[in-house]
């Protein structure tokens, strides 16, 4: 599998509405933006029934229609031995910090080739925030797992997070609503890109944190959780002095406001 880079790198925090955020350590891991507003498309989980496998001839029709309605170069290809090979694009829409190597330079294509890992190269850690909405593009093949496309997303970014802490979404538009479905780590992607078609309106990938309830605070190390108050408490300073400086221009306004209301007669 290889891992193309379609976004553009740099620190990215959470957007939320500052009267509705608390700034808490179990708030910054679990807290998922809010409205005022009712919003247009709702998220529902979607339960199907897995297809039955296509035989070759089968296989072989669906990618010839597939590729008809391709308007780039990202095209199935079909192998002899019936595997087929395809690309497909994952958003990235994690909202907890990710834990990398401290001071490791990024993966050049020599290392992806000579298969380094550069992240054994430290024992040093340290954690960010991936910008949201980031989008990777994979060249996978028919045999290639949801599992394996979570620990080749990792390993591109450095990522050392043990990858049961991730989870890979399928999300689809129906009656102008946005129907969401956890898959399983053994179901193949490709395989759902294929039947889909390529129109990402109709079925995208999303990359999430894999969501059981309550934080299982062991599966962090003890660098991760420090990691996470530095995080967490730079984050609380920026959200305070957004408010701040909110509610300073909230009372300008209402002083100047009660300045032209005193000098006018009656």
């Amino acid at each position: 599998m290889t891992v193309d880079n379609s976004m553009s790198s740099g620190y990215c925090s959470l957007d939320e509405d500052l009267e509705d955020c608390f700034f808490t350590a179990r708030t910054t891991l679990f807290r998922s933006p809010q409205s005022k507003f009712a919003a247009k498309n709702v998220t529902k989980t979607v339960e199907e029934e897995k297809p039955k496998a296509p035989t070759i001839q089968e296989l072989k029709e669906k990618i010839d229609n597939y590729n008809s309605k391709v308007n780039n170069c990202l095209l199935m290809k079909l192998n002899d031995d019936g595997t087929y090979t395809g690309f497909i694009k994952v958003h990235l829409k994690l909202r907890r910090p990710v834990t990398v190597p401290a001071g490791i330079r990024p993966q050049s294509i020599y290392d992806a080739l000579k298969e380094v890992n550069l992240a054994n190269m430290t024992e040093k850690r340290t954690s960010f925030y991936l910008p949201l909405d980031a989008i990777k593009q994979l060249h996978i093949s028919s045999t290639t797992t949801v599992n394996e496309v979570i620990q080749g997303l990792l390993k591109k970014f450095m990522v050392v997070d043990n990858p049961q802490k991730f989870a890979l979404f399928k999300q689809m538009q129906k009656d102008g609503q946005v129907l969401s479905q956890k898959l399983s780590v053994t179901e193949f992607p490709l395989y759902l890109r294929l039947l889909a078609g390529p129109d990402t309106d109709i079925l995208s990938f999303v990359l999430k944190e894999n969501e059981t309830g309550e934080v299982e605070w062991d599966d962090f190390s003890i660098p991760e959780l420090q990691n996470f108050l530095v995080i967490l408490e730079r984050e609380e300073k920026d959200k305070i002095q957004q408010v701040q400086k909110k509610y300073d221009r909230f009372k300008q306004r209402l002083q100047e406001a009660l300045k032209e209301a005193n000098g006018k007669p009656g």
